[in-house]
């Protein structure tokens, strides 16, 4: 079974004219993996060693650059900044590393490694794991790669998969699309075991660096996301710094050197993967230098080292459940090398009150999965299909006039979408106009995440609210957000792709949906809040507009009951009263009605001044 393409409006599908090889790439944080379905077999590509993961490790020699075991091996044997972990960097901050005792950044504003060929940055370090890949599969296969379905947590924000995005252009792999890790995983499984009837599965993807948790629900040969969570910055690195740390502070390092972090992370990375089997491990600390030969640690140790970071995803997951609209699934699949500890799939087995599924291997399935799109996407296409349905994991808007969020795309929204909505101009005479685009759940500007802001100049000038100003929202397959902004009149048009400058760090990501509901009250009477000032201001500036122009159409009297009530509104302004500012925008609003009338009855006699009744006669006679 082959799976359905996710086609643009208007895309146009061309015959098959000869079979295009794709391939699936999982570009992981500890180990990156290369993938090809040739619509019968599905391998994992291997090295010239029969090993498939490729370590996500690069080391730049003076002269060389080594990618994966022979990185490791260069480490080993003493050599200064082999880099690990690279992909829980892509699309972040320097300043978010800046304290990070486990990275060497190289000087300067950016966020680069400090090697022996000079800086180099995350993308950089990426396409060195992705070029290798390539050259692994390329003598494998019979024929040119013809593009790539490249995996990314399904967290990951706009700037993570632009960068992912540019580190394939930089290894000269053609991205056919970017695939969320958790619905690649539900490919690889789901159509080994298709059903009939409509069942939820729960993809829980626990990798090096990052953690997803996706329900999606599975129907005659549909897979929908229904809802995602996680954290884009949590994962099996975390585990081990927590017991290197431990390792360090037995070891009676109090400010160990950059080298001996290096060696504990390795240390502790090996006593993790032996504890999945074993009860205890003990390892030599020579390397380590002076103090103690050896430690011993046990599984139940390492089960309370890490068991904060293991209560992180179960919250998420708990989240994701009520996000989806439901308490139960009827199955649930384990993806990532994290997922071989034990204390992990005891927990997600408790917390989902199901045996997990873990037929296929947890550090593949990811490739397998995206794989098997790949060959859709070149064009190698089956007679039966399933369609992949992604979501978009947080909201997507647009700040309007007084600090308030108009969510134009709703978090969890199926992908590809767009969405128009029109707008218009808050001022007199306004010809341009600020498009500041945010991302989040809350309802002011001010408490969501910033991601572009572009201006569409050259519209005509009018009164307030006269203009129209049509705003769209497109997001693509891949997850990247486009928008754009056309005034209606004149075809004046802007549009930004989004790049915001850094990713969301692992507070972030997990706090803003938190907040968001619980300051649910207090943002909607903010809204409220901020929607009635808008309206009574509105209000208060057009009557001081026809005051200065037909003032003279009231009497002392009437123009002093008309500013009374409008300081009696002002001074509601002033309140935090929504109901209150609404009530005094009625009362002026009434007062202000007699006037309007004068007005409306002046402005036509203006209109009619030299008009003859029968010419007006003949204009109604006229065919």
């Amino acid at each position: 079974m082959a799976l359905l393409q996710i086609a643009e409006p208007g895309a146009v599908s061309e015959p098959l004219r000869e079979h295009q090889i794709g391939v699936g790439i999982d570009l992981g944080t500890t180990n990156s993996l290369i993938a090809h379905f040739d619509g019968e077999q599905l391998s994992v590509m291997a090295d010239e060693s029969g090993e498939t993961a490729l370590p996500s490790v690069v080391h730049y020699g003076v002269s060389e650059t080594l990618v994966g075991r022979l990185a490791l091996e260069a480490a080993q044997r003493g050599a200064s900044g082999p880099i690990a972990s690279a992909k829980r960097m892509l699309g972040r901050s320097r300043q978010e590393f800046k304290d990070d005792p486990y990275v060497t950044l190289a000087p300067g504003e950016g966020l680069a490694f400090e090697t022996s060929m000079g800086p180099k940055t995350p993308v950089e370090v990426s396409a060195a794991i992705l070029a290798a890949l390539k050259e692994r599969a390329e003598p494998i296969l019979d024929g040119p790669i013809a593009g790539a379905v490249i995996t990314v947590p399904a967290y990951f924000d706009d700037a993570q998969r632009q960068a992912t995005r540019q580190a394939a252009e930089l290894a000269g792999i053609k991205v056919l699309r970017l695939l969320n890790e958790p619905t690649a995983a539900a490919v690889a499984y789901g159509l080994d075991e298709q059903s009939e009837e409509s069942s939820l599965l729960a993809v829980y993807d626990l990798g090096g660096g990052t953690f997803d948790i996706s329900i999606l629900k599975m129907r005659e040969g549909l897979f929908e996301v229904l809802a995602t969570g996680g954290n884009s910055a949590l994962g099996g690195d975390d585990f081990d710094r927590a017991l290197a740390d431990h390792v360090l502070r037995e070891a009676g390092f109090a400010n160990p050197s950059s080298t001996q972090r290096r060696v504990a992370l390795r240390l502790a990375r090996s006593m993790k993967e032996e504890l999945t089997t074993s009860e205890s491990v003990t390892k030599s600390l020579s390397q380590l230098g002076d103090g103690l030969t050896e430690v011993t640690v046990t599984r139940e140790l390492l089960e309370t080292l890490i068991a904060p970071f293991v209560e992180q995803t179960l919250q998420a997951c708990r989240q994701t459940l009520r996000d989806a609209g439901t308490d139960t699934v009827d199955r649930v699949v384990l993806v990532g090398g994290s997922t071989r500890t034990p204390a992990v799939q005891k927990a997600v087995a408790d917390c989902f009150q199901l045996t997990p599924l873990c037929s296929l291997d947890p550090d593949e399935v990811v490739a397998m999965g995206a794989a098997k799109q790949a060959d859709v996407l070149v064009g190698n296409r089956g007679e039966d299909q399933a369609l992949l349905l992604d979501v978009i994991p947080l909201s997507l808007g647009l700040e309007t006039y007084g600090g308030l969020v108009e969510r134009v795309i709703e978090r969890n929204s199926t992908i590809p979408v767009a969405r128009a909505q029109e707008f218009t101009t808050a001022r007199d005479g306004q010809t341009g106009l600020l498009i500041h685009v945010v991302q989040g759940e809350r309802e002011r500007v001010e408490d969501c995440r910033s991601l572009a802001q572009f201006e569409l100049a050259g519209i005509p000038p009018m009164v307030a609210g006269a203009a129209r100003i049509e705003v769209t929202f497109r997001v693509d397959a891949d997850g990247i957000l486009e928008v754009a902004a056309m005034e209606q009149e004149t075809g004046a048009r802007a549009e930004v792709v989004v790049k915001p400058a850094f990713g969301l760090d692992e507070r972030q990501i997990t706090d803003m949906l938190k907040a968001g509901y619980e300051n649910a009250g207090e943002d909607m009477l903010a809204r409220k809040l901020g929607e009635a000032r808008l309206e009574a201001e509105a209000l208060i500036a057009g009557i001081h507009g026809a005051l200065a122009a037909d003032g003279d159409l009231l009497s002392d009297s009437e123009l002093a009951d008309l500013q009374g009530k409008i300081e009696s509104l002002q001074a509601a302004i002033d309140s935090h009263d929504p109901d209150q500012i609404r009530e005094s925008t009625e009362h002026l609003g009434h007062a202000s009605e007699v006037f309007a009338a004068r007005r409306m009855d002046r402005s036509i006699q203006v209109a009619l001044q030299g008009v003859a009744l029968t010419d007006l006669e003949a204009e109604e006679d006229a065919p």
